[in-house]
């Protein structure tokens, strides 16, 4: 069984220690029955395709960047996402803005 990774960093080096999952990096703990919670905790885009790490989406609505004057315009690619829990379940680099967090009900499984 390949174990989860990290909810709370997502490292990849958890360990488990009886009924217990741990994290190294973060030393976060949680049991092993949440792991079967979470994984059916599928997230979506706004067309309710299932989204996975990795995946390469497109922004369907121009969205303004907090704290600037930048806009990630329609149509804009994004390739090797990573699902995160929150409000803005998406963890993404865009080119030319950087770094950014977005919501899967704006974008589309490419």
């Amino acid at each position: 069984m390949q174990l989860p990774h990290c909810p709370q960093c997502q490292s990849e080096y958890v360990y488990q220690d009886g009924g217990m999952l741990i994290c190294p990096e973060c030393a976060y703990e949680w049991q092993i029955n949440a792991v079967t919670e979470e994984a059916t905790d599928v997230k979506k885009d706004a067309y309710g395709t299932p989204l996975q790490d990795g995946d390469s989406i497109t922004v369907i609505k121009d969205l303004k960047v907090k704290g600037s004057s930048l806009v990630v315009k329609v149509g804009t690619k994004v390739k090797n996402i990573r699902l995160v829990d929150g409000d803005h379940d998406i963890d993404c680099k865009i080119d030319g803005i950087g770094a950014m967090k977005l919501k899967s009900e704006f974008v589309k499984k490419a």
